[in-house]
């Protein structure tokens, strides 16, 4: 137990050895926090508002190890603890967080920690509204690629206490924080950092859109951190305004006010920013292996663009599917969409800002699949396509998605955050077949669409195997049913992940 004793100083790891610290949440980052102060000689506390199932069954796990746990609630203070490290999903409202503030025990998050005992490893880190993981998986990618000890961690699921403790250690970590996390950081300094894009989300947590766009900006406070901004989203370029070290820029229009460093010109990835040139044809974006009649890697520069339709500025469209196994086939090409492409674009100016050979990013830009439920093409029946991108679960994602396709059947709904739909559907609205609504929000989005898209034929569903059903009803041949619910799934679903899966199958009982 924590007994009252003089406070030590905890900014270095040698100074924890003996040393009282509180754990706030046991939770996947509290835990393996707790696991690590623990293994060097802190004496550990973890304590949780929670005492569900997946509560105890951490602290199950950390008893074994003697760290003391106590859950089904939080202490007004800290007691004898010179240190608190809180998981991200505490808000700093927490009246023990703010006890412990006033008492002058720095509070940390799981992030901060780490970055003390990071030891030589790089970081190159990842923020944003949307795109965060999709962006760190391209980035890790081709850091393996490029030939490094790398791996990715933080926020896309591997702790970031747990990647710096790997022995031999990491060269290079690939890092996504969401604002959570970022909101408990004071000293992390990225050798690279991007914030892709910033719209209102987690505006109850953070007490505002300013504190949110805040919290990331804390990806550049430092002045050796190569900033990397979205020159096509306002809100990213007005904090790369004020970012103190060098800037560089993404974009998918090459001719673009502010003109970007890296972009899509005559349809290649090209880096303008760090002499890397062409880096990969957008028609080659996750082709290899996927048709016998084309290329199993990325086109050497000087080769042909993409040819066909183009979804945005500069971007060339796919090359011909003729080769493609029946049935469903990942998207590959300008398919992924403008967002992925965006992202793309994002991940390679961190790779490159770490001296990562073009050739390597396009190489593994090459073999790029996107995660499952973001983006993702289920099935095809009767000349419809349907996509499973249950990631979206906010307005601003939804967004990005609808834009990518011409002619949607739009399957959405879900638990609110407390958003506005009215700019989505402006958005989105030409590209609108047919709408079908489900969920606790959907009186929301069908307010927003008598509003902004009144001639759009809107469907109401009561299970998702209901809304598929409708939607396949309105969609017609060359028509996209898209699961983009902008909206979270708690209300009728366990996660995300449920959502899409029952989506998936519910196209797949229809013949897809």
């Amino acid at each position: 137990m924590i007994t009252s004793e003089a406070r030590h100083d905890p900014a270095e790891p040698s100074a924890l050895s003996g040393t009282d610290v509180l754990v706030v949440g046991a939770g996947t980052s509290g835990a393996a926090a707790a696991d690590a102060l623990a293994a060097r000689g802190a004496r550990v506390l973890v304590v949780d508002a929670a005492d569900g199932p997946v509560q105890r069954a951490a602290a199950e796990w950390l008893r074994r190890s003697g760290i003391e746990v106590r859950l089904g609630g939080l202490p007004a203070e800290a007691g004898s603890a010179s240190l608190v490290v809180t998981s991200p999903g505490v808000p700093p409202t927490t009246p023990l967080l703010r006890a412990a503030g006033a008492a002058g025990v720095p509070v940390w998050g799981e992030v901060e920690l780490a970055w003390h005992w990071r030891g030589l490893s790089r970081w190159l880190a990842i923020t944003g509204t949307n795109g965060k993981t999709t962006t760190t998986e391209m980035l890790g990618a081709m850091l393996l690629s490029g030939g490094r000890r790398a791996t990715t961690a933080g926020n896309i699921g591997t702790p970031i206490v747990t990647a710096v403790g790997a022995r031999p250690p990491y060269d290079v970590l690939a890092v996504e924080l969401s604002s959570f996390q970022l909101h408990y950081t004071s000293t992390v300094a990225p050798h690279a950092a991007a914030i892709l894009n910033v719209a209102p989300d987690h505006l109850d947590w953070h007490g505002g859109a300013e504190p949110y766009a805040e919290a990331k900006a804390r990806i550049w406070a430092a002045p050796q951190t190569v900033a990397v901004g979205n020159a096509d989203d306002p809100a990213s370029l007005a904090l790369l305004a004020r970012a103190p070290g060098r800037q560089v820029t993404f974009g998918l229009d090459p001719d673009g006010d502010p003109r970007p460093d890296l972009t899509v010109v005559g349809g290649y990835l090209v880096d303008r920013a760090f002499s890397g040139g062409r880096l990969i044809a957008v028609a080659d974006l996750g082709a290899a292996g996927h048709s016998p009649g084309r290329n199993s890697g990325p086109r050497a520069a000087g080769g042909s663009g993409g040819a066909g339709g183009s979804p945005g500025p500069g971007l060339g469209g796919r090359a011909g599917t003729s080769g493609f196994a029946a049935g469903p086939a990942p998207a590959v090409g300008a398919d992924l969409g403008p967002h992925n492409i965006s992202n793309a674009l994002a991940a390679a100016a961190l790779a490159r800002a770490d001296g990562v050979d073009p050739a390597a990013i396009g190489a593994a830009l090459a073999m790029f699949r996107p995660g499952a439920h973001r983006n993702v093409t289920v099935g095809r029946i009767a000349g419809v396509r349907y996509v499973d991108d249950s990631k979206a679960t906010n307005p601003h994602a939804a967004a990005a998605s609808l834009c990518a396709y011409p002619s949607v059947v739009w399957v959405a709904g879900g638990l609110n955050k407390g958003l506005e739909f009215d700019d989505l559907v402006v958005r989105a609205r030409s590209g609108l077949r047919a709408v079908v609504l489900m969920g606790r929000c959907a009186d929301e989005i069908a307010a927003a669409l008598a509003r902004h898209a009144p001639d759009v034929p809107v469907e109401r569903a009561g299970s998702m195997d209901d809304a598929v059903e409708a939607a396949t009803k309105l969609a017609a041949p060359g028509d996209t049913v898209l699961l983009a619910p902008a909206a979270a799934s708690m209300d009728m679903f366990r996660d995300y992940a449920e959502r899409g899966d029952l989506f998936a199958a519910a196209v797949r009982v229809r013949g897809g």
